[in-house]
């Protein structure tokens, strides 16, 4: 084994073979080599670490592994990634890489230290993500990638030589700087054979036409997840789903490991989290592996771009916990690209409050305007123990239990939100002359006839049921009974309510304050 040691500051390195001379300056220290803005969030790239090339005809014997170690600094205000160049030799079977932090103490209201990491080969850097080979984020401290074989969230495939780069995200930076070292690791032998990938299917068994329930956003531990696709598929199982869409952050490595805890009882959707520093998004049922680029901000103008890709391989645009309290999770590009917004994540908390109170006024704006309205989502965002999958759930009236099917019913709003599968909901408005209308239609009645709208709901006891329209809510019924069941009716017209939805509450915790949803409806439209 051959290793080598170097040093550096300020987002500077030494790297080469431990000899004097090489690519460096008059010390023998390499500076930053490109720092540059363009489309993308801005980015570093550092000194290249090389290694030995072979001996003339000669490739190291199998096993032999290769070494070099580069410390650095980075300063507050960093660019949103740095690259880090390795030039890969030939003969290489195996990358290793494993990295290591500094965490200071730092005072209140100050963020700390955090180093995201990925790879990418020897296509590049470039946004589009033609050499993406894996993210990780934060939850790994070393991963690897050969032809047959790489960790949860990196892909498998040839080492070919070249240049290559380990992107570095700082994510948060301490005022006094991140002190960060990398190792690298190059094992040499016979390169392996890349298996052929194999995805679950488009179409599970299903009920036919009928109300499918699902949660489209978790993580599996091909991101920051602790669960496998397996353990996932059994918890989504056990908490009465029939769907679920695949979102790690920032890779699409879980396509791959899905096919084997799919089934004719599980469709099992796929997908990513695209994790940028101005809000997530959930490209909800892509094509089978799908890369959607997260290394852009709102200002850059590229959300669309990828919005329409997203869209282009047959997925969704969903934002998800647009009012989110950790740092990016805020969404910053608007809503004009999305097909529909996850109002609720996970627990119920005020800022599922605040995005449902947003998605409201977002209806208002639609009806005024006579625009498309945006459908609400719900979600699990499930990590790990105790994270319920499941909690909440998208139910969803589709033809068939299919992703198209699936997909189009999301689309169209014909959905509502619940915190389990114990919760049901039935919820329509009825014209005088028989006409009728369901969860995310147009009732079409005169503005002045009369409408009656119904909500039945079932596994909900204590709770609230009530009717919001474009006025606010405007209908309170009693408080459910010991079964959980029951049923309310309110009358109006077109001219009073443009839209009539649904919400189930629990008594409020905070007196003056609403209570925690235990469901929601997308809205019904009244009127021609």
């Amino acid at each position: 084994m051959c290793e080598d040691h170097v040093k550096g500051q300020g987002g500077s390195h030494r790297a080469g073979h431990g000899e004097p001379g090489g690519p460096a300056d008059g010390g023998g220290r390499l500076t930053r080599r490109t720092v540059f803005v363009s489309s993308a969030a801005a980015a570093l790239t550092l000194g290249t670490v090389t290694f030995a090339e072979a001996d003339g005809e000669r490739d190291p014997a199998p096993g032999t592994e290769q070494r070099r170690t580069v410390e650095g600094t980075l300063p507050p205000g960093s660019p949103d990634f740095v690259y880090l160049p390795v030039e890969v030799p030939r003969g290489v079977r195996e990358i290793h890489v494993a990295y290591t932090y500094e965490k200071p103490e730092v005072p209140p209201g100050t963020q700390g230290n955090a180093l995201d990491i990925g790879l990418f080969d020897e296509g590049g850097t470039a946004l589009g993500g033609r050499g993406f080979r894996g993210w990780s984020g934060g939850a790994r401290t070393e991963f690897f990638v050969r032809a047959d074989e790489a960790t949860p969230g990196y892909l498998p495939g040839p080492i070919r030589p070249g240049t290559w780069h380990i992107a570095l995200g700082p994510y948060t930076v301490a005022p006094e700087g991140l002190p960060y070292r990398v190792t690298v690791t190059l094992t040499h032998g016979a390169p392996g054979r890349t298996p052929r990938p194999r995805y679950p299917a488009e179409r599970a068994k299903g009920r036919g036409r009928a109300w499918y329930r699902g949660d489209c956003h978790l993580h599996s531990w091909h991101s920051d997840g602790r669960r496998t696709p397996e353990e996932i598929a059994a918890l989504a199982r056990a908490a009465g789903l029939d769907f679920l869409n695949s979102s790690d952050h920032n890779t699409h490595s879980a396509h791959r490991a899905w096919s084997a805890a799919a089934g004719d009882d599980l469709l099992v959707l796929l997908g990513e989290e695209i994790t940028t520093r101005n809000g997530h998004v959930v490209a909800l049922g892509t094509d089978p592996g799908t890369f959607v680029d997260w290394r852009y901000r709102a200002r850059d103008n590229r959300f669309g771009k990828y919005a329409r890709q997203i869209r282009a391989a047959g997925g969704l645009v969903v934002p998800a916990h647009p009012h989110g309290t950790c740092v990016g999770c805020n969404w910053k590009f608007g809503f004009d690209e999305a097909d529909a917004v996850e109002v609720w994540n996970g627990t119920y908390t005020p800022d599922d409050e605040v995005t449902l109170a947003e998605w409201d006024n977002m209806l208002v704006s639609s009806v005024r305007s006579g625009r498309g309205w945006l459908p609400a989502m719900g979600s699990s965002d499930a990590h790990r123990d105790p994270d319920a999958v499941g909690l909440p759930q998208t139910v969803v009236l589709a033809e068939e239990l299919s992703r198209r099917a699936i997909q189009a019913g999301i689309r169209a709003g014909r959905s509502y939100v619940a915190e389990s599968a114990e919760v049901e909901l039935a919820f329509s408005a009825s014209g005088s002359r028989g006409e009728h209308a369901g969860i995310g239609e147009r009732l079409r009645v005169a503005p002045e006839a009369p409408v009656t709208v119904r909500l039945e709901v079932k596994g909900a006891p204590g709770a609230t049921p009530s009717i919001v329209t474009d006025q606010g809510t405007l209908f309170t019924g009693a408080a459910l009974p010991a079964s959980g069941a029951g049923s309310v009716e309110w009358r109006t017209t077109a001219e009073y309510a443009a839209y009539v939805r649904a919400e189930v509450r629990r008594a409020p915790a905070v007196p003056g304050l609403p209570g925690a949803l235990v469901a929601f409806t997308n809205p019904v439209f009244l009127g021609a």
